[in-house]
């Protein structure tokens, strides 16, 4: 038997013109601050991890690539069973035991260093677990909206957590080559242990509560069941299986490119450390775009055709990446990688918000670990593929053909559905 849903505050609902989801729903307030922190903490993480295998232990190419490898690995090896753990569980809880976990982790990089006890093998450790307490994190974070905010607020709110993570990034990248210039990149870490401190607060004060099953029905259910029920419906269905073969191929490009960009920006604009956190940043302002325009776009052209323009269209512009260099040159990085940014922001904001409505959610949980298993499981490889064509080939062409990978993948989108129709569907998918 199934123990009921909890109920969804609806204690802010207001009547005539709607304020800001933010003003009016304090518990979503709480977890847009805890992820803005997180996603701060997180993007000076991306940018301090290989400083530091770079300028403390003079890692070479393939060593620096292998960081961001080993966080993503985590997807291809758990991705799918957490789905299930987290439809069986308290997503709140489970938020925060990773971000807990998270915080350790980072903080023993400070600490070993001060020891003179540091090492590329930690390193490489703190990546992996950080990234399987991602996992858990980012699976237990999609699947709790839609138990704590209402069904006509989920464009909003996934507007603006989208919105919030990418202002979150330019701001964490920004000052996050500063941060390490100044205190030293080992040092910056402790950024992120206390961004990781106010997510654990903003999500422990969060006053609605969720139901699980039953344990009556938790034990009629097996997890190898669940996940192969999970596999089935994103397999079976046209529109989650198109989204799941495009952000597969699609983060593989990405992540190839982004895993030599520290070294391509350093070589070929000719960089300060201090300066190359602010260049990343800048470029990731378009993501602040996207998530504004998103909605009104989609609202405007049509969801599907909203899409194929973010996804297809815009990502064309990444070709200007490798053509950056000193001085004005550095233009081409700012227009790709914002072009870039805005399309899959924007992207994300119509794509969350229609799986919320259309998954039930009680299958949210093991639906988005099994599109992300899928999706995620090639960014490990991404990763190492970068690493190997910079080492092989050298940091430029290595740049040229993973950023020409990104409008081919986005090509999986124009031959889907999407381009026989206007809007994705609003109806709920049948389990």
């Amino acid at each position: 038997m199934k123990t009921a849903a909890a109920p969804l505050d609806t204690s802010w609902a207001v009547t005539g013109p709607r304020r800001s989801l933010l003003r009016r729903h304090r518990d979503f307030r709480l977890l847009f601050v805890g992820e803005v922190a997180g996603k701060y903490g997180s993007s000076v993480t991306g940018l301090a991890l290989p400083l530091i295998a770079v300028t403390d232990l003079h890692a070479g190419a393939f060593a620096v690539s292998a960081l961001p490898a080993a966080s993503w690995l985590p997807w291809l090896l758990i991705g799918l069973p957490v789905g299930a753990w987290v439809d069986r569980m308290r997503r709140r809880t489970v938020m925060l035991a990773s971000a807990a976990a998270s915080l350790l982790l980072y903080l023993s990089i400070p600490i070993t260093a001060a020891l003179g006890l540091l090492s590329y093998l930690q390193l490489l450790v703190v990546a992996l677990c950080a990234g399987t307490a991602t996992v858990f994190f980012q699976t237990a974070y999609t699947a709790y909206l839609p138990s704590l905010v209402a069904e006509p607020d989920r464009a909003e709110g996934n507007a603006k957590l989208q919105g919030s993570a990418s202002a979150a990034q330019i701001l964490g990248l920004g000052t996050g080559g500063t941060i390490a210039q100044v205190f030293g990149a080992v040092d910056s870490l402790l950024a992120n242990t206390a961004t990781f401190l106010v997510s654990l607060l903003c999500t422990a004060s969060i006053e609605q509560r969720e139901a699980v099953a039953a344990a009556d029905e938790r034990r009629r259910r097996t997890l190898l069941g669940e996940v192969r029920e999970g596999l089935r419906i994103v397999g079976r269905d046209r529109w989650l299986r198109c989204f799941m073969i495009y952000g597969a191929t699609a983060n593989l490009a990405l992540t190839a490119y982004q895993s030599i960009q520290v070294l391509f920006l350093l070589n070929r604009a000719q960089l300060p450390e201090s300066a190359l956190g602010t260049l990343i940043g800048a470029a990731s302002v378009g993501g602040i775009l996207g998530a504004l325009v998103a909605r009104r776009v989609g609202a405007a052209i049509g969801t599907a055709r909203a899409l194929l323009l973010f996804l297809l269209g815009l990502p064309t512009l990444v070709l200007l990446i490798p053509l950056t260099g000193p001085g004005a040159g550095m233009l081409c990085y700012l227009l790709g990688g914002a072009a870039v940014s805005a399309g899959v922001v924007a992207g994300n904001v119509l794509r969350a918000t229609f799986t919320q409505s259309y998954v039930p959610t009680e299958l949210l949980g093991r639906i988005t670990a099994s599109s992300s298993f899928l999706n995620y499981s090639l960014m490990p490889l991404g990763a190492l593929l970068g690493g190997a064509l910079a080492t092989g080939l050298g940091v430029l062409p290595a740049m040229w053909l993973t950023c020409a990978g990104l409008p081919l993948a986005a090509l999986i989108l124009w031959f889907s559905p999407l381009r026989r129709h206007r809007d994705l569907p609003t109806g709920s998918i049948t389990p």
